[in-house]
């Protein structure tokens, strides 16, 4: 692989973790959002969806912390492969498959958030 490519590699890690960051963050507001909306159910029904959106924000978070974690060990492996000359092909191959983790991660943030404002406008 050449040094172009491990730039590319490097600068998609860093753009994702940054990205993951961002979803943490608003995801974090997202769930003190939904405690103060919390205090105004009233309905089982809307105290059910309450517990299921406190749920999944929570699941997101770890989902997103974790997925930020192991960019950065790849991120640490193309480090140290470039140091000793070249990154190997394995590591160049679990870069595609982060990749298609960061995107199915980001659909489901995508949707979360969607469901989540859905349910505030209904209540």
């Amino acid at each position: 692989m050449v040094t172009t490519d491990v730039a590319q590699l490097s600068r998609e890690c860093n753009a994702w973790r940054e990205t993951l960051r961002s979803w943490r963050d608003e995801f974090g507001q997202l769930k003190n959002n939904l405690v103060d909306i919390a205090a105004r159910q009233t309905t089982k029904e809307d105290l059910l969806e309450v517990d299921h959106l406190e749920n999944q924000l929570h699941i997101q978070l770890i989902n997103i912390h974790d997925l930020k974690h192991t960019i950065k060990t790849h991120f640490r492996q193309i480090e140290a492969e470039t140091a000793k000359g070249a990154i190997n092909d394995d590591t160049a191959n679990y870069h595609e498959q982060l990749y298609d983790e960061y995107q199915s991660l980001e659909n489901t943030l995508k949707e979360v958030k969607q469901e989540f404002k859905d349910f505030v406008g209904r209540t």
